[in-house]
């Protein structure tokens, strides 16, 4: 029987590449669901072609026009709104949920598919940085597989793999450093949206290239790993690595360390989500270690500060870091659209992280209206 996959997102930039492989392994996978915010076109270019069960447009104002485009194709559902995605994962025949959405609003989604039963492949970092205690208490209560999807944590997860009990050290958690590594501070104060989307090795959708320039996205990795693999925070360690050959790393409590190398290409990490524990084929370039020098740098906390503020939300706990992810999507947003400098990110972030009440024990309720109120207070700094 192929696997029945859901694609939360299918139109960005892991959901196209998620079809991709499952276009390459078509005996063994099927695509059950597709869902997608506001590409109406996109999201029925890829229906036509895999003939999903259901698609669903996240924004009901686009429902219509789905409708139409699909009207020639009368065995795909169509269905529209934030009930609609909460529902199509729950749906029986659904075997694994690729979460690939961006920001917090993968989070209920997640948390519906995880209490239907079904294994999440996760690429929407957010969920776990807003809500990492209580995704992985429901994924332990459900006995519901998380299996990583980010090329870093897919790497730790490889490394760990068949190494049972044994005693973590440290988790090396590589970061490209971006476009602006190099710069000095007074020239990222300048610098632009189109700038930071030229991200030196890696093809990603706008918001979390951007992350990736300010190095929020690495602050949010180390979220991730905390609750991903039980490891305290002391004990994860940021190298910035130029090359992004080596993905991360784990060093064990005999010195000795374990990394995944491979060419900057997101379809293994999701191609090995899919299919552990097996590995299948894959085309695609191959690492040549000959040609390839592997260079590693302590990063600077005080030109990243964004990366700081992510340290401090993790060691604070509680609803902290929602109201890091809330802030960041405001600011994210208000750079790409020239509303904002990409120095003054950070500082909202900050003063949001400041300005909103903190919850040490937070409740899913408590998540959603940390949510909404750092986003009124960000954009109220944001003008």
């Amino acid at each position: 029987m192929k696997k029945q996959i859901c694609i939360l997102g299918s139109t960005g930039s892991i959901g196209t590449q998620a079809l991709d492989i499952i276009a390459q392994h078509s005996d063994l996978y099927e695509v059950y669901a597709l869902t997608a915010n506001n590409r109406v076109d996109e999201l029925a270019a890829q229906a036509r072609r895999f003939h999903p069960a259901a698609v669903v447009i996240a924004n009901e104002t686009h429902y219509e026009r789905l409708k139409n485009a699909l009207a020639d194709e009368p065995d795909i559902k169509v269905y529209a709104g934030q009930s609609a995605l909460d529902e199509i994962v729950e749906a029986e025949p659904i075997d694994m949920v690729l979460t690939a959405m961006v920001g917090f609003a993968g989070l209920a989604p997640t948390i519906h598919a995880i209490r239907s039963h079904k294994k999440i492949c996760l690429a929407n970092k957010e969920t776990l940085v807003v809500a990492g205690e209580l995704i992985c208490r429901l994924a332990q209560e459900y006995h519901v597989p998380i299996i990583p999807v980010d090329s870093e944590h897919s790497a730790i997860f490889q490394c760990l793999t068949g190494e049972g009990d044994n005693e973590i050290d440290k988790i090396l958690l590589t970061a490209s450093g971006g476009p602006f590594r190099l710069f000095t501070k007074e020239q990222m104060s300048r610098v632009t949206a189109a700038d930071a989307l030229k991200h030196p090795t890696w093809e990603m959708g706008a918001k979390i290239t951007i992350d990736s320039a300010s190095m929020m996205n690495k602050g949010f990795e180390v979220i991730e790993a905390k609750w991903l693999f039980g490891v305290p925070v002391k004990r994860i360690q940021v190298l910035v690595h130029p090359q992004s050959i080596v993905h991360s790393a784990v060093q064990f409590c005999d010195g000795s360390v374990k990394a995944q190398l491979g060419m900057p290409d997101m379809r293994l990490p999701i191609q090995y989500a899919f299919s552990f524990p097996d590995r299948l084929p894959l085309d695609g370039q191959r690492l040549d270690l000959f040609r390839q020098p592997l260079e590693f740098f302590e990063p600077d906390l005080d030109k990243f500060r964004c990366l700081a503020l992510a340290f401090e939300a993790i060691h604070r706990g509680g609803n902290m870091p929602c109201i890091l992810n809330a802030a960041n999507e405001i600011v994210n947003e208000a750079f790409r659209q020239a509303r904002c400098s990409f120095i003054a990110m950070a500082d909202i972030i900050e003063k949001t992280m400041e300005r909103v009440v903190f919850d040490a024990n937070p409740t899913y309720e408590t998540y959603i209206q940390t949510d909404q109120e750092a986003r009124r207070i960000a954009r109220e700094m944001v003008g």
